[in-house]
């Protein structure tokens, strides 16, 4: 306070104010007492200002401001070669999730290209607001969502649609991934990828290694809930729970581990099959999902150098649980009749990506689904068989994938893919993608 006082007397003495033998009565130095007052508050009114604008400037990429956001386009085209029609495309022994999860048409098309504009909006919040334009010309919110930063202890809040922390490769954008698509257990478990409305508290502990809890509480807009959760209510459909640590073991070696659990309460979920005489239907289910995953990531740079030579390490374990009602035909075209329904499923996959010299790397991805058990009370019953519900027959899709890319720079990619996919019962599926992809403008970095 006194050298603030000090402040206050010099910036006093320079506007001019009598200060000494000039005030020389006591309604004088009454006066000039108020003056030096409302001076003092007056410094340490802008201290604040320049104390809330330092921390504002310190959290903000040195390219954005709030009249100036930083502003990102993902260009994506791809071309398909496929050896069965992508438009019959089916993960054989699981409940369709209605989800993109075919392969792209056949040919050169215009892969998802993405919009991001982001900010601080203040000291205390972040938007990000991104955007996708998929081939049809059709415009998506993909994420929109604000963000604290000034909250204490090492807590984060989260609040919009964002990409849920379920596993480790839901969280990051398509572009960013190491190969073409998504992992089976993906496509199966979370319709692709699983984005929600909601909110996220997330709380980093001060340790020497990484360690983090958090929470979401969501809409429950899409599979696993399904369109909405299938409901109209207040509060919440949908929950996550997830903690992740890691660290560094000194030798240019870092590696992190997660853990999540996904619940949610679908209503009336439904899905297309076909019944014992080919006959088009439209089944339901309504119960639980419980979706426990593991996931894993080991990431080794000798030189420390991530623009030379490194090797990654990634794989994540799903198990699934969902127990209730499953409606067969709820058209009412054969007859809709309702039974009990239980699963217990899992699935998993493991990659590994190699860059061998700078700029290009190579990588392999093993995907396998175990269809597991699977009890239709239907059937059960008598009521129907089991070719009534020929898509949850028992089978295990299997997955194999090579690839190689070439990076010229941090803003451009060429990637050529080879997979033979299995997630058909009766025919394998031989793909071939050629893909670019092209960042242009101000973009964040990616998820460890």
């Amino acid at each position: 306070m006194h050298g603030k006082g000090t402040m206050t007397l010099a910036v006093a003495a320079a506007l001019g104010l009598p200060l000494t033998a000039g005030a020389q009565t006591q309604d004088e130095l009454k006066a000039l007492r108020e003056q030096v007052k409302q001076l003092d508050k007056r410094v340490q009114d802008a201290e604040t200002t320049a104390q809330q604008a330092a921390v504002q400037a310190s959290s903000r990429p040195a390219s954005e401001s709030v009249m100036n956001p930083a502003v990102s386009l993902i260009l994506n085209g791809i071309y398909s070669n496929l050896s069965q029609d992508p438009n019959t495309y089916k993960i054989n022994g699981f409940v369709p999730s209605n989800g993109d999860v075919a392969p792209p048409p056949r040919g050169l098309s215009l892969g998802e290209s993405e919009l991001a504009i982001a900010a601080n909006v203040d000291h205390i919040f972040r938007g990000t607001g991104i955007f996708s334009v998929s081939p049809e010309n059709q415009i998506e919110v993909e994420e929109a969502y604000i963000q604290t930063l000034a909250l204490s202890y090492g807590f984060t809040i989260k609040a919009g649609r964002f990409f849920s922390a379920v596993g480790y490769q839901n969280q990051i954008h398509a572009h960013a991934w190491d190969f073409t698509d998504a992992p089976l257990v993906m496509k199966a478990f979370l319709g692709n990828q699983l984005s929600d409305d909601g909110i996220q508290l997330k709380w980093v502990a001060p340790t020497p290694f990484y360690f983090d809890l958090g929470a979401e509480a969501g809409r429950g807009k899409s599979f696993p809930a399904g369109p909405d959760g299938g409901r109209n209510k207040n509060g919440v459909s949908s929950g996550n729970f997830f903690t992740h640590f890691g660290g560094d073991f000194g030798t240019g070696t870092a590696w992190q581990l997660g853990a999540s659990y996904l619940t949610t309460s679908p209503q009336g979920r439904v899905y297309d099959d076909v019944d014992s005489t080919g006959t088009l239907v439209t089944n339901s289910f309504t119960g639980t999902t419980r979706l426990w995953v593991l996931d894993g990531i080991l990431k080794w740079a000798p030189n420390y150098n991530p623009t030379e030579t490194y090797f990654k390490l990634q794989g994540e374990y799903f198990r699934r649980k969902e127990n209730g009602d499953l409606t067969f035909d709820t058209a009412g075209a054969v007859g809709t009749q309702t039974g009990s329904y239980s699963s217990a499923q899992s699935g998993g996959y493991l990659q590994g990506v190699y860059q061998f010299v700078p700029m290009w790397r190579a990588g392999y991805r093993y995907d396998r689904l175990d269809a597991g058990t699977t009890s239709i009370g239907l059937v059960g019953s008598g009521a129907l068989t089991a070719a009534d519900f020929p898509v949850l027959a028992k089978y295990n899709p299997t997955r194999q994938t090579v690839m190689v890319d070439w990076s010229p720079s941090e803003f451009s990619r060429v990637r050529l893919q080879y997979a033979q996919d299995k997630a058909r019962s009766d025919a394998t599926d031989n793909q071939v993608f050629l893909q670019y992809i092209v960042s242009l403008g101000a973009h964040g970095a990616h998820k460890f």
